[in-house]
């Protein structure tokens, strides 16, 4: 699994509350704004939801991903 980068806050929120309003379809949500985005033309904004897809693929996981101290 591919981890998100993402350079604010304001990203969290957004994944939050795609989640709080869409449950499992959150990722589809995230998907299709990016898809918006591209068609657009707004190659940052496209970005922006792949990158909170990603996070909320990862916040979905019942199992922790990565290093566990």
């Amino acid at each position: 699994m591919q981890l998100p980068y993402l350079s604010d806050r304001k990203s969290f929120e957004d994944a939050a509350e795609l989640i709080a309003a869409f449950g499992d379809n959150a990722g589809y949500e995230a998907s299709a704004r990016a898809d918006k985005s591209r068609d657009l033309g707004n190659h940052i904004h496209f970005c922006r939801w792949r990158q909170i897809e990603r996070l909320i693929v990862l916040l979905r996981q019942a199992k922790p991903v990565g290093t566990v101290h």
